[in-house]
């Protein structure tokens, strides 16, 4: 029962307000046709004025664009009116107006909530992508001094090695040097008791005439080894094993030097 009674009423009020809008409607028709005259018979008084005033002198057109001017002062400085006086009118176009605004505010907040939204995902983008670089220059500059150390340590060790490697080199190489210029001293210059070896002995020959004596190359290794571990005091004391034949040929090529004051001091002549 109450809905029913409830549908009657509500049919009653929409009769009600569709009554009212036409009312309304044709209110503000005949409003804008008086308008409408009253604008045609401004237009038609102008145009007279314009046509009665185009044979007048120059001044009477000053005096007319003066009173132009100070009337449209005055419409400046007029508030404008209202088409209509009825509330009922003005209520519904203040409802069209709030409502035009309103669903134009709304297309605006749906636009900035969705820019909004864009920006959001934008941002986290970026942040996500902040990170991701972050970790890997973290990433990147242990690396990067890992690597450093290791081509330190790499470097002094190759360095190192590289260094042992010449040292041995050298080694070899004075080593067989040696070696060379000991064969080639002890098949060219060989001692006394080595000459007799292989061949009849002489009359008179002492058989233990150069048991002591050293060979030319262990003469040669030690001038060389006093020259080199005592620079300041390079001479080497001469004694019985020295066989005075080698001495003699040193000193005449050159090779060594008496001591100025010691005659049974030698040296290695300074070949530089």
């Amino acid at each position: 029962m109450e809905q029913q009674s409830k549908i009657p009423e509500t049919a009653a009020e929409t009769e009600t307000d569709t009554g009212c809008s036409e009312a309304m409607r044709a209110e503000l028709l005949d409003e804008c046709e008086e308008q409408f005259g009253l604008l045609q018979k401004l237009q038609n008084e102008i145009i007279l004025a314009d046509t009665d005033c185009n044979d007048e002198e120059s001044n009477e057109a000053m005096n007319r664009l003066n009173a132009l001017t100070a009337e449209l002062e005055q419409w400046q400085e007029m508030e404008p009116k209202l088409l209509s006086t009825n509330p009922e009118i003005l209520l519904a176009l203040g409802k069209d107006e709030v409502q035009r605004l309103n669903s134009q505010l709304k297309m605006v907040l749906s636009c900035s909530q969705a820019k909004r939204d864009a920006l959001k995902d934008v941002l986290q983008r970026e942040q996500k992508w902040l990170e991701e670089k972050k970790k890997v220059l973290i990433e990147v500059t242990e690396q990067v001094a890992t690597l450093r150390n290791e081509n330190e340590k790499l470097s002094e060790h190759s360095i190192l090695q590289d260094k042992k490697r010449k040292i041995t080199r050298v080694k070899d190489y004075h080593g067989n040097l040696m070696e060379t210029l000991s064969d080639m001293l002890a098949e060219h210059f060989p001692l006394p008791n080595q000459q007799a070896v292989g061949t009849k002995k002489k009359r008179g020959t002492d058989p233990e005439c150069g048991e002591n004596l050293i060979s030319l190359s262990e003469i040669l290794e030690q001038l060389t080894n006093k020259t080199l571990e005592t620079p300041h005091e390079p001479y080497v004391s001469l004694d019985d094993s020295f066989w005075p034949p080698y001495i003699e040929m040193l000193l005449r090529n050159g090779i060594a030097v008496r001591h100025p004051e010691d005659c049974n001091k030698i040296r290695l002549e300074n070949f530089y």
